[in-house]
């Protein structure tokens, strides 16, 4: 019994080395930068503005703020528990870095989302000026969400989700994104006035357009780093597919 505890013991030692290189190949500090700045931004716009003001985002995030509504589950629960299923669904089809990167994103997004319900609202009410507050919510969505799709990793369950749409069907993955979008914003109608989605659709068109933009200043780096020689990985791919296919998901 001693013998096998101090042979497990060794190889412990042995694997802790190897261990903890691949957990810095796999989240080096720009990842964890992106991952942070990205999730805290995003769920700063949601619950400051979104959630407060009732437009709501298409995809994952939307369907976030419409459970919350209807069933006032926390949405700090909700966004883990909507990305698992996403990413279960998708799990074939999602690469190696692809879906860790993504589960500590979500887990990121989580505590943000909490954090921000916590503390006081930061920002004026702009209920009364929904216009602007589709505006300024679709900054924080887009800017946030961009930040980490253009590491190539999900924002949340929304890529995961047109990812496999995309893959099902053949058909563009903005056209998936566009899917779950509509489909969310028209259920949101339970809730929200016609008035109020109509905002949501200026959100939406914002927060893609910024995302796209963000997103697609790292593919143009990927390709001068590709031409000197460098290594490209599995998500680094995904999130290619992403821009090109106008990278219109929202976070997580």
């Amino acid at each position: 019994m001693l013998l096998l505890n101090k042979n497990l013991s060794s190889k412990l030692r042995s694997s802790l080395p190897r261990l903890w290189e691949k957990g810095k190949n796999l989240f080096p500090p720009k990842i964890i930068l992106s991952i942070l700045a990205g999730t805290a931004i995003s769920a700063f716009g949601m619950v400051n503005i979104h959630q407060r003001v009732h437009i709501t985002e298409g995809g994952v995030l939307g369907m976030i703020l419409l459970l919350n509504y209807w069933f006032h589950v926390p949405t700090s629960l909700l966004s883990p528990i909507l990305d698992a299923i996403s990413y279960a669904a998708g799990f074939k089809f999602l690469g190696k870095q692809f879906l860790p990167r993504s589960i500590a994103a979500t887990l990121s997004l989580a505590f943000f989302l909490r954090f921000w319900e916590v503390v006081p609202f930061r920002l004026p009410d702009l209920s009364d000026h929904p216009l602007l507050a589709a505006i300024f919510g679709a900054c924080f969505v887009g800017i946030g969400v961009g930040l980490i799709v253009r590491q190539g990793i999900s924002s949340g369950g929304d890529d995961a989700l047109a990812l496999v749409i995309s893959k099902l069907t053949h058909c563009k993955i903005s056209r998936a994104y566009l899917a779950t979008d509509l489909t969310v914003l028209v259920l949101s109608l339970s809730y929200i006035p016609v008035s109020r989605i109509a905002y949501s659709l200026v959100t939406v068109t914002i927060s893609s357009l910024l995302i796209d933009a963000v997103s697609s200043f790292r593919a143009s780096k990927s390709e001068t780093v590709d031409a000197a020689g460098g290594e490209e990985s599995a998500a680094e791919d995904v999130s290619e597919e992403m821009a090109e296919g106008g990278g219109a998901a929202q976070a997580e």
